[in-house]
């Protein structure tokens, strides 16, 4: 990531992994720390590759179609839950 840092809150992910695991039993040797640590580098980087994917496409790999581009901005300008209304 941009800098080393991460994208995800740890917090809303240990709470998230501790309902999802509910009773099942972590070995030992894996503390919750690590698990955490672990899950969110893996969430990060597929998030990243998520990214680039979604860039090339969007840029038309390499090639923007910038009357495109527009209506997308265009359509976001008039969607209620809109970035630009903010």
């Amino acid at each position: 990531m941009i800098g080393g840092s991460g994208v995800l809150d740890r917090k809303v992910v240990r709470e998230f992994l501790d309902e999802e695991f509910g009773e099942m039993d972590i070995p030992k040797d894996i503390t919750e720390k690590a698990l955490l640590e672990a899950f969110c580098k893996y969430i990060e980087d597929d998030y990243y590759e998520w990214l680039k994917d979604n860039f090339k496409s969007f840029f038309n790999y390499g090639k923007p179609d910038w009357q495109w581009v527009r209506e997308k901005i265009k359509a976001g300008e008039n969607s209620p839950d809109s970035y630009f209304s903010s």
